[in-house]
């Protein structure tokens, strides 16, 4: 059974899960509790999360994911809502909501 380690703030969670889960779906039952989520569709980035270990074992980076990311899929950055994991994972969420730091990047790009 593949791992899921999360890096939240200051804590660190481990956890099996069944292999091809979807962390969003885990969540939303309470199986994964601690991982940050909204609409579970790929529209929201409030699941988004950056990739420790565990990259090369998850599908490419869908159209949701590029177009919601933008240029921090190439940083690492996935959402969750749109993973399916079959092997060990570690991630790490931030304390500010994706979309927001989406939002300051494109304030700081558009004054330049």
């Amino acid at each position: 059974m593949p791992k899921v380690r999360l890096h939240l703030e200051e804590e660190v969670y481990e956890q099996e899960i069944k292999e091809n889960s979807n962390l969003v779906v885990l969540a939303g039952t309470r199986q994964l509790p601690h991982l940050k989520y909204g609409c579970g569709m790929g529209k929201c980035t409030k699941c988004a999360c950056k990739i420790l270990k565990g990259e090369e074992n998850l599908q490419e980076p869908n159209w949701k994911e590029k177009k919601m990311l933008g240029e921090k899929v190439e940083e690492g950055y996935r959402l969750a809502c749109q993973l399916t994991i079959t092997d060990d994972i570690e991630l790490k969420q931030e304390a500010v909501p994706m979309k927001k730091i989406k939002q300051e990047a494109t304030k700081v790009s558009s004054t330049n």
